[in-house]
């Protein structure tokens, strides 16, 4: 039986021998730490690790936590021990653009981004036969004024059925509820083009376009009510010139929001992003 592999990551205040006190129970339990990082932020006072680490065969994650709850509780710890080899059960948010989407779906079904995909919910049905040709079911939820509390239930209730442990905003137009956004704190994540806050609205690359601008991006970042202000995860810039007309723009644009989703879910679900106030810690 192989030695089934973990990952610790932990926040805590920052004071001495926490490093010391983690190694320690690891030692403990012969356990052989594969990588470590850690970072101690002076302004917030907080202290941040990762480690992966092997454990002896057949031990299972809840014996291991088991093992930190004494630790946890003497430097105020939130701890977690996360199983190395577990997909994240995933439910990916799209409205009428599918770039993101069918790139998460790709990447998920090639191997190269450990998420089991449980469904794709819209409030279009413009997608439902890409997500039946990757053998994923798909959720119309229709949504207006009128019913936007309605649907934002069906919609958490599919999450709670489905056993969903993040939900990515795959270029999905709703503004969600400060109730929502409240209830998937630091488990779901959202893309948007990095020229906010300006170019706000529709077609914010033709306003980019007339304002001449030299960089298209993209931002990544946690849902909370504050919109579009969560704490960020991934961000990329890439150089453009006059001679890109606005779909020439559009065109990157969405080729640079593909990458740094993608980016961003990975960083995720391998416990790399640790909440830090507004901020993250991500430990690549």
């Amino acid at each position: 039986m192989a030695a089934p592999q973990f990952i610790l990551t932990l926040s805590c205040p920052d004071t001495v021998g926490i490093v010391h006190a983690i190694s320690g129970v690891l030692v403990t339990q012969s356990c052989n730490i594969i990588d470590s990082a850690q970072f101690g932020d002076p302004g917030a006072n907080r202290f941040f690790m990762r480690v992966t680490f092997a454990a002896p065969a057949g031990v299972s994650r809840a014996a291991m936590e088991s093992t930190f709850v004494a630790t946890a509780k003497r430097f105020a710890m939130d701890l977690r021990i996360h199983e190395a080899a577990a997909k994240t059960r995933t439910l990916i948010l799209v409205s009428r653009f599918g770039h993101c989407l069918n790139d998460l779906m790709f990447r998920a079904g090639s191997g190269t981004l450990a998420i089991d995909v449980a469904g794709v919910a819209s409030n279009h049905g413009d997608f439902a036969d890409l997500a039946a040709g990757h053998h994923i079911p798909f959720h119309h939820l229709p949504v207006t004024a009128a019913n936007k509390a309605e649907q934002e239930a069906q919609l958490l209730a599919l999450i709670d059925s489905l056993g969903v442990e993040l939900v990515v905003l795959a270029r999905y137009m709703q503004v969600l509820s400060n109730d929502l956004c409240r209830a998937l704190s630091g488990r779901a994540i959202n893309i948007h083009h990095s020229f906010l806050p300006s170019f706000k609205g529709a077609k914010p690359y033709h306003q980019a376009y007339e304002r001449g601008v030299k960089l298209v991006g993209a931002t990544a970042h946690y849902v909370t009510p504050d919109l579009d202000e969560g704490p960020i995860i991934e961000q990329e810039a890439i150089r453009v010139d006059h001679a890109m007309g606005p779909d020439h723009l559009v065109e990157v644009g969405r080729d640079v929001e593909c990458v740094v989703l993608s980016r961003a879910v990975k960083l995720h679900v391998e416990h790399r992003v640790l909440l830090n106030g507004s901020r993250t810690v991500v430990f690549r």
